[in-house]
């Protein structure tokens, strides 16, 4: 049994088994790997992506999911508790809530694995997916330089974990005061877009955006990248925002079939974590 709380409870061989998974489940192997188990979700009702994938990826693999609103763990009762007593019923627990220290403490207490499926601190099945989809469009998805746009966050969090994983090149551009640390930092996107292999964005709260003036990327930004250079947008993305209308009406945007493997990856996480 193992949780994911982080891209580093991975770490290089366990995201590489993950990818090994995700393949053979994607050849057809795995049809009734969660016969007879049950996994508990919790998810806000804004959730779409992620909780269908999770959901239908469960029911795929021939398991039982039911579902809980994410403030059901905000209640009075110890998170020990309800973890204590949802171990008893569940073979799996899928969380999306706010706050990584509570799922580190449900963890703690939890005799099934824990998936993170979102906190505002990281999103470790989001980016690993991306890199899934990139290592199958990319010679060597490690060896891309990559460029994240954003504030410091759960996205960008997250990028910066693999990078460090998997050993990848990755720079940030954003406003003054946004940066993650540890990361070379550009305030403009035209300078920091140059001899970029990959760019990813993610979306900004209303009241930053003056702050990044300077970051929007544009179809003319995409044209100062590398050839064949690919832009990555976290989902939900905001045209006239962190991106313009015509980057992603351009051959650059990665495109909606970037996710149409999220499934199997979340299944593969789930498998993984079960083993």
């Amino acid at each position: 049994m193992r949780h994911l709380l982080s891209l580093s409870d991975l770490g290089r061989k366990g995201i590489s088994e993950i990818f090994r998974l995700a393949d053979e489940i994607i050849e057809g192997k795995y049809k009734n790997a969660l016969g007879g188990r049950c996994a508990v979700l919790f998810f806000p009702a804004s959730s779409i992506r992620t909780r269908v994938t999770f959901e239908r990826g469960i029911g795929q693999l021939g398991g039982q999911s039911i579902l809980f609103p994410s403030d059901a763990l905000d209640k009075k009762e110890a998170i020990e508790d309800v973890f204590g007593y949802l171990g008893q019923w569940a073979d799996l627990v899928v969380v999306r809530h706010k706050s990584l220290p509570l799922m580190e403490r449900a963890a703690a207490a939890s005799a099934v694995p824990i998936v993170n499926a979102m906190t505002d601190s990281n999103h470790p099945c989001e980016i690993l997916s991306d890199l899934y989809a990139l290592s199958k469009r990319r010679t060597d998805f490690t060896k891309d330089r990559y460029l994240f746009v954003g504030k410091a966050g759960n996205i960008g969090n997250s990028w910066a974990e693999a990078a460090k994983i998997l050993g990848f090149e990755l720079a940030q551009c954003c406003g003054s005061g946004y940066e993650i640390p540890g990361l070379p930092v550009f305030h403009s996107i035209r300078e920091a877009a140059v001899g970029r292999d990959v760019i990813c964005t993610d979306s900004l709260p209303s009241a930053v955006l003056p702050d990044f003036a300077q970051c929007q990327v544009t179809r003319e930004v995409m044209e100062l990248a590398n050839d064949g250079a690919v832009l990555n947008p976290c989902p939900p993305f905001f045209r006239g925002e962190e991106v313009s209308a015509d980057a992603i009406a351009s051959g650059h945007f990665v495109g909606y079939g970037f996710k149409k493997h999220l499934t199997e990856v979340q299944q593969a996480v789930m498998l993984y974590c079960l083993s």
